[in-house]
């Protein structure tokens, strides 16, 4: 089906912060938190939160914000922006991103981007154009020719708008071709050619961008604990409060690791938890491999090896070390 245009739709297009900032980022349940404030104390920093569900209010058991303790000791940012039923994009992380650092610089003091939420963090290394607004009304006709005839009828359509978007977004990936569509739509432009800064990095020695990099197993055992200790300190309790509160989350909300499970367990109305804390941990192991797929496409990064003996306080002072050269 041919895409019609609205073209001449103006949007703003952020630029790269990695030259401004430092970022630490690494899978969940790396101990990115820790290090951060421990380096934050040692480079007079500010931290600036890379997590896509910590910009929500009231979600915080289930994405591991930051103790009230931590926050006291070192000045943290964007999170708690929004509702859990607003939706927020990476365009609106960027712009309240870009402010910060420039406050945060202001101040004389360093921000450091700590997290591991993909597009965030992509937007924060390259830039981001974040194409026109919505189009509720396309986005809904589209979703409708999906629900008739199926992903690959949709995918087939993107293959002869964007060809080279319908290569790179993955094959069940459903809301990222919807987009791809509805950017062609809307400006005559495939979206591909609107995001070429993605393409462009710059080399590690003349960024400061790290990831913490633990053997899998590790990792794992630190996921499952984790998961353990939420639990214990009232995750189900949490989205209890917010259904009660909200009634529904965003759809972003919503589906975030742990926060689905537990949704869905509520409705089945059982009171065994032993399968629900596995499939929660089994869900945040998936999402800490596709994670560490993710962060070995980002060329800009330098490895830091990490292991459960390694104290925070030791690897924030070898991050120090590589710091301003």
């Amino acid at each position: 089906m041919p895409e019609n245009s609205t073209k001449g739709q103006a949007s703003i297009s952020y630029k790269p912060l990695v030259q401004d900032a430092i970022v630490l980022t690494g899978p969940t349940a790396s101990g990115k938190s820790s290090i951060a404030v421990a380096l934050a104390q040692l480079i007079n920093g500010e931290i600036l939160s890379l997590d896509s569900i910590a910009v929500y209010r009231g979600m915080d058991i289930g994405s591991a914000k930051p103790t009230a303790e931590d926050q006291r000791s070192v000045p943290h940012h964007l999170i708690d922006l929004v509702e859990p039923t607003e939706d927020f994009s990476v365009a609106c992380y960027l712009a309240a991103a870009h402010a910060k650092v420039e406050q945060i610089r202001l101040r004389g003091r360093h921000p450091i981007f700590v997290g591991g939420t993909p597009m965030f963090l992509k937007g924060v290394l390259r830039g981001f154009d974040p194409g026109p607004p919505a189009d509720w009304g396309f986005r809904q006709a589209v979703e409708a020719d999906l629900e008739n005839h199926g992903i690959e009828a949709l995918r087939e359509r993107l293959q002869q708008v964007d060809p080279l978007a319908a290569h790179r977004i993955g094959p069940n990936d459903a809301r990222r071709m919807i987009r791809a569509l509805e950017v062609s739509h809307q400006t005559g432009v495939p979206i591909s050619h609107r995001q070429l800064q993605f393409d462009h990095y710059q080399d590690p020695n003349e960024c400061n961008v790290f990831t913490l990099n633990w053997q899998r197993s590790q990792l794992h055992e630190r996921i499952n604990k984790r998961v353990q200790q939420m639990f214990k300190d009232g995750f189900i309790a949490e989205v209890q409060n917010l259904l009660g509160a909200y009634g529904k989350l965003s759809r972003t909300a919503a589906q975030a690791v742990g926060y689905r499970e537990i949704i869905e367990w509520i409705s089945q109305d059982t009171e065994d938890t032993s399968m629900l804390i596995e499939e929660v941990s089994a869900h945040t192991r998936q999402l800490a491999r596709r994670q560490e797929t993710w962060l070995r496409s980002f060329e800009e990064r330098r490895i830091i090896d990490v292991t459960e003996s390694d104290k925070p306080e030791v690897i924030a002072k070898k991050i120090a070390e590589k710091l301003f050269r």
